[in-house]
This record gives structure tokens, sequence and C-alpha cells, in this order.
């Protein structure tokens, strides 16, 4: 049984914490986002045991999971911010967060979201083309601004993940090819309203060995030193996020097992002068959070059992899109016999499914938990076939706060108007 810890059964009912599930879905309706107060705050506290006597900024990679109240209690907890997009950067303003601590990434970045991250003071744009250095040098003189910026570039390191999560190799879109990385970062010197500051990396996500970031910082080191034999001396290496999570029998490394690596290369070259910066998301949030779902049907045929289930591929589409495997456990297991059966929504589409092939013993009304929801669930969730957007709820002990209402139906619409 894969439960995370935050998670466990008590009188054989799942908990949130001190709070029963069933309750919480009784209370709230399903679908059902709830998440730990505490699985955020000892995730974190391992990136802050594992950054103790050491120049580390950790900026929470907020695409992963970007709920206010989420934001707030890293921001409390002392994070910095990866943004990627104008949308994210008023988000974090909207909790006072300190934009200094912001690093701005994404390789499309508009006008209007460079005015707002000048106008709002962010640590660094971390640059990933040299089209975006020109027009970041314009906009920055046009308002008597200087841009911190770094140049995000691709070392072509294979980060053995999924390929449509993999962000660090030749074919990928993200960042400058490292052999061009020297020019690109002379031209930036060149250009008026930029200050360099910083080398960005990030070769990809669900990352459970640390050898692909030791393989990248060779090449990134070897960047460096020769940047400074033409004068450019940095301030700050970041090598991004990526650090997996457990959804199945992964065994990820720990925020320790990277930087203790990271840090022993760096003093092996006397580079520790150089302030590490990481951008973490799914290693934050992934496993503090569960979709609540439950069974509408039962329906079996020659070649399968279905479950058909009130949540679907827009309230999580990490299956869909991945091929991804979340766990998923009922709230109050049946001691009967399972049956196998594909977890499937009510979307009309043939990609609608949860999960496929899960041994369970289940009738029409049960309660399933889909585990590890924490992270690119509520984020990359949609209103297709005007479906409302689920609820949000943050368990802190015996307590649930509602911090994001259900959708109600006629706010989908609302805006929209017919033609007279």
């Amino acid at each position: 049984m894969t439960v995370a810890p935050h998670f466990k059964f008590n009188n054989g009912v799942l908990h949130a914490e001190d709070l029963s599930l069933a309750e919480l879905a009784d209370t709230y309706d399903t679908p059902l986002y709830v998440y730990s107060r505490q699985a955020l705050r000892d995730a974190w506290e391992a990136y802050r045991i594992a950054s103790e006597g050491r120049d580390v900024l950790v900026c929470y990679g907020m695409k992963a999971n970007s709920n206010l109240a989420v934001l707030n209690e890293f921001k409390n907890l002392g994070s910095g911010f990866d943004i990627v997009s104008g949308g994210e950067l008023a988000r974090v303003l909207a909790v006072g967060a300190d934009p200094a601590k912001v690093v701005f990434s994404g390789v499309g970045k508009q006008v209007w979201e460079m005015k707002a991250a000048l106008e709002a003071g962010v640590k660094c744009f971390n640059v990933e083309s040299e089209a975006e250095l020109t027009r970041l040098s314009e906009v920055a003189q046009a308002m008597g601004k200087v841009a911190p910026v770094s140049l995000r570039v691709n070392p072509d390191v294979d980060a053995k993940t999924h390929p449509y999560i993999s962000t660090g190799l030749k074919e990928n879109k993200f960042g400058i090819a490292i052999e061009k990385a020297v020019q690109v970062y002379q031209h930036a010197a060149t250009l008026p309203g930029l200050n360099i500051v910083g080398l960005d990396c990030h070769i990809g996500s669900q990352i459970t060995e640390v050898s692909p970031y030791l393989d990248a910082l060779d090449k990134l080191i070897a960047l460096i030193k020769t940047l400074a034999s033409h004068g450019i001396h940095l301030k700050h290496l970041d090598l991004g996020g990526g650090i997996g999570i457990r959804y199945t029998d992964e065994k990820p490394l720990t925020p320790s097992d990277l930087l203790d690596q990271v840090f022993k290369v760096l003093r092996q070259h006397q580079l520790e002068s150089l302030q590490i910066v990481l951008e973490p998301g799914r290693s934050l949030v992934g496993n503090a959070g569960v979709l609540l779902t439950r069974v509408e049907y039962l329906k079996h045929n020659e070649a399968k059992n279905f479950a058909i289930v009130d949540a679907a591929m827009n309230d999580l589409v990490r299956p869909t899109l991945y091929d991804a495997w979340h766990s998923v456990e009922a709230v109050q297991p049946r001691q009967e016999e399972s049956s196998v059966y594909d977890i499937v929504g009510p979307i009309c589409e043939s990609g609608d499914w949860l999960a496929r092939d899960r041994k369970l013993a289940l009738q029409q009304g049960d309660l399933l938990a889909v585990m590890s929801a924490g992270a690119y669930a509520f984020t990359m969730a949609s209103q297709y076939n005007t479906r409302p957007r689920a609820a949000e709820v943050i368990v802190d002990g015996a307590t649930a706060h509602l911090v994001r209402p259900r959708e109600a139906l006629e706010s989908l619409y609302s805006s929209e108007t017919v033609l007279k």
C-alpha cells in the first residue's frame, strides 16, 4: 500500500493528519483536493537542513501548486519563488513575498511580463534565447532599469525521466546550447540595461538519481571558468529543480544527497563563493496532497472492469499526458474479494483515465483517494466539458481550511456574451 506519511489509516479510514477523508468528502463534496500543512512543512525542512551553513537560496517552483495558501506557507518558511509567467508573479506579490528572492524562468516572456518583473525588482531573469536578451535589454532601457540576468544553458544531459518532462537535451526547447554559451554571454555583456549575475540550468523533473545533476555540474563549472577567463564573473549558479518523489516504488534522492555532492565538487574547484539556487516544486508539494473522488458507477464488460468516478482528466491530467502512475487507495477499504479496475472519469475522451489495472474491492458510492496529487494536479486542471474545478482544502492537525471553493457552474460562462 502506497500512502504518503501524512495520510494514514485510523480505525479503517484514511485520514489527512487527524481528519477523516470520508468526513472531508461529506463536508466539501467531491472531487476534492486535500493537502497536509505538515507535509508542506516537513518537505521544506529537508531543504532547510540541507542548506544549513551554506549559501543556498531555495526558490519554490510554484507551477507545481500555486494556491495562495501554499505560497504563503512557503513564504513564511523563508522560501523564494521560481516563476514562469506574469500571472505567477502577481500571485507571489499577492502573498507579500520578497521580489528579491524571485527568479523569472520561461522561454516566452512577453513585454508586459518583463515590465512587471522589472518594476517589482526580481532577483534574476533566467534568459533562454538571444532574442529574449535583446528584448529584455530594450524593455529595461526604456524603463530606465537594469535587468539582472542569468542565461539558462542546455547542457545536453539526460535526466533519465519521461521525455515530456526532460528539459536538458539538445532537442528540447529550453535554454541555450552550452557550446554557444560563451558567445552569448559575451554578447549580453555588450547590451545596455543588463547586468550578468548568474548561470542557470534545469535538466528535467522527477529525477531520482544524483548522477544527472553531477554530469551537468561538470559542464557548468567548465563554463564558469571559461567565462571568468573572459572577464565575466558570476554571483550564483542555479541548478533548477527536478528532485523526484515516490509515486510507487521509487527511491528518490534527498536535498542533502544533492547539495552534499554539489558543494563537494564546488570545493574541489574553489567555487564555494557562488550562491547556489534551487527551484524545487514537486518535491515540496507532490506527496502533500490527494485527490478525493467518488465511484459513480461500476461497469463490467468482456475486456475490462471500469470504476467510473466523478474526478476526471480535467482534475488530474498527468496520467493522460505522461502515462503517470498515481496510487489509488480506498478511503474505507472493504474486506471483500477484489477485482481489477480501470479508474476512469466522465469526460467524453478515451484518454480520460486516472489509473489502470488496479486491484480494488469496490461498490458504487465508495470514496477513493488518488495519492501524490499535490503537484501538477489543480495547477493543470481545466474546465473541459464545462466542469467546475474542484475545491482545495488544507488540513492542519484536526482543522480543515477551505483555501479555494469549488467553482460555481454559472461562473464558467458568466463573462461570455451572445451575438444579437
